[in-house]
């Protein structure tokens, strides 16, 4: 019998942190040592306030079904915090709860993107936004950066690349992969830009809102002009370590919302009913007590940087934000491990992970060339012992 897919479903690839997540659980259980810097997954525990909402909401009445776009008492919370913290006056008509930030940018991608259309995707880019758009039938636009430019691409090379058929930009500040933040200059010249082409929205990736190391997180949607061109994106995964709780939400002009809310609903309906109760007590707290886990990965931010700054060749940004580092390695291309010749930097990633017992991600999967993206949201002990590795591995390279 012919197994036959979807030529949709054949053309999906498979995302590269998830491919080198999953190969680093496969050399485990064959019992090799690997430390996995490939996942963007903070280690640390919930906070408690997290853990006693969720106690509460399991003496109920939160067991049935809930409202596609999420509870009302869940979306007013968001509203409160987009207010509290970002200067943003949403109704909770403009709210959809998701099953994780993914979700939201594909409800967002599905309800305004359709074939012929083309999304702008500043990069280095996550992974995922180049196949959502696929996935919709548009066409994505990376537009590439450098890490001389701090892998912040020029609002000028942006322009470029808008065209009549440009439905959608897409980015994230802080970046994953790159760390970088959009300085509030560049915001504001990235408004102007789309306030110049009208029927072009943004799709504002925020997941990263508290975990920036120098001044504030920025909401496009603060900008002159910008609330009503904006989908912004957040939820519970980074800030709150809550990635396996899948709780995303988005905010935009209501009629896209309501766009958005139908879309879900014929995916996945309500989100997990008591995800939500914890998501209000997620909104209610107060920014300042996520600054313990702030700090932390600030550390680990240099200690990572004084790290790679051993190994031979390589050359790496100072990023604002987020957990990553996308150092360049193109020194250490065209080199030789034995019979292994690595001429790229999937090679390079294979040859870390199956040699040195380290799992990064090629950089490629990111429209980030010559380059490998390292996850430091894992305990100083790992960090260290593998960043040993990496400069052992790499200074036995001929």
């Amino acid at each position: 019998m012919a197994h036959r897919i979807s030529p949709m479903a054949s053309s999906i690839q498979e995302p590269a942190t998830l491919f080198m997540a999953r190969r680093s659980r496969e050399l485990r259980a064959q019992g090799q040592d690997v430390i996995d810097l490939s996942l963007g997954e903070p280690d640390h525990a919930p906070p408690s306030f997290v853990i006693e909402a969720a106690h509460k909401a399991l003496d109920g009445p939160w067991h049935k079904y809930p409202p596609v776009n999420g509870y009302a008492d869940v979306r007013e919370a968001i509203c409160r915090k987009f207010e509290r913290d970002n200067g943003l006056r949403y109704t909770p008509e403009q709210v959809v709860v998701s099953t994780g930030a993914k979700q939201s940018i594909m409800n967002a991608i599905l309800a305004l993107v359709g074939p012929g259309d083309e999304v702008v995707i500043p990069s280095p880019n996550w992974v995922t936004y180049y196949e959502q758009v696929r996935m919709a039938g548009g066409t994505p636009v990376p537009v590439l950066s450098t890490l001389e430019e701090n892998y912040r691409t020029p609002v000028s090379r942006i322009a470029a690349a808008i065209t009549p058929r440009t439905r959608l930009l897409i980015f994230s500040s802080p970046c994953n992969p790159s760390g970088s933040v959009f300085t509030a200059a560049e915001l504001s010249e990235l408004a102007a830009l789309i306030a110049a082409h009208p029927d072009l929205y943004v799709v504002s990736d925020e997941i990263y809102e508290h975990i920036v190391f120098s001044g504030r997180h920025i909401a496009f949607a603060s900008l002159p002009g910008m609330m009503e061109r904006t989908i912004t994106v957040n939820g519970l995964s980074k800030g709150f370590a809550l990635t396996g709780w899948r709780i995303g939400y988005l905010a935009a002009p209501e009629w896209i919302a309501k766009a958005c809310s139908r879309v879900q609903g014929q995916f996945t309906s309500g989100t997990n009913s008591i995800a939500q109760r914890v998501t209000i007590a997620c909104m209610e707290a107060d920014p300042a007590l996520l600054a313990p886990m702030r700090a932390d990965f600030l550390r680990r931010r240099d200690l990572v940087i004084a790290g790679l700054a051993k190994v031979p060749g390589w050359r790496c940004n100072l990023p604002d934000g987020a957990f990553y580092v996308l150092p360049n390695v193109t020194a250490s291309l065209g080199k030789r491990s034995g019979e292994r010749h690595l001429t790229t930097t999937n090679d390079l990633c294979m040859y870390l992970l199956e040699e040195a017992g380290v799992s990064l991600v090629d950089g490629d999967a990111f429209h980030a060339s010559g380059t490998l993206r390292l996850s430091y949201a894992t305990s100083d002990e790992k960090l260290t012992k593998a960043l040993e590795r990496i400069a052992l591995a790499i200074a036995c390279l001929y």
